[in-house]
C-alpha cells in the first residue's frame, strides 16, 4: 500500500513540475512572428475573403486517410493470434489496396502536382 501511495506522489509531483514548466516556459520569449496567426497557407494581414486553395484541403485529407489507415493496421500482428488470421490478413490487405489504388489515381489524375 505504502508503494502504490508514494508512486501516485511522485508521479503527480511530475505531472505538476511539467504542467508548469510547459505553462511558463514559452511566455519567457514572445516573438512577433509566433504570436500573429497563420494557418493554412493564409496571408494573416491581408484580407479575409481571399479563395481557399484546395491543395492544402487535399494534403490534409491523404495525412488523415493514411493516418487512418496506420490505426486500422496496427491491430494485425496481434491477428496471428486468433483462430482464423487469415481473415483479419485479407481485411488489411484490401485496406492497404484500396487506398494505394486511390493514391495512384490521384497521382495519375495530377492533384498532387504543386506547380502546374
Amino acid at each position: 500500500m505504502n508503494t502504490m501511495i508514494t508512486i501516485l506522489l511522485i508521479s503527480t509531483i511530475i505531472a505538476i513540475i511539467l504542467a508548469s514548466v510547459g505553462f511558463w516556459l514559452p511566455m519567457m520569449n514572445p516573438d512577433t512572428e509566433k504570436l500573429s496567426p497563420y494557418e493554412c497557407g493564409f496571408d494573416p494581414l491581408g484580407s479575409a475573403r481571399l479563395p481557399f486553395s484546395l491543395r492544402f484541403f487535399l494534403v490534409a485529407i491523404l495525412f488523415l486517410l493514411f493516418d487512418l489507415e496506420i490505426a486500422l493496421l496496427l491491430p494485425t500482428p496481434w491477428a496471428s493470434q486468433l483462430e482464423m488470421p487469415i481473415s483479419t490478413v485479407i481485411w488489411a490487405s484490401s485496406i492497404l489496396l484500396l487506398l494505394t489504388l486511390g493514391l495512384v489515381y490521384e497521382w495519375l489524375k495530377g492533384g498532387l502536382e504543386w506547380a502546374e
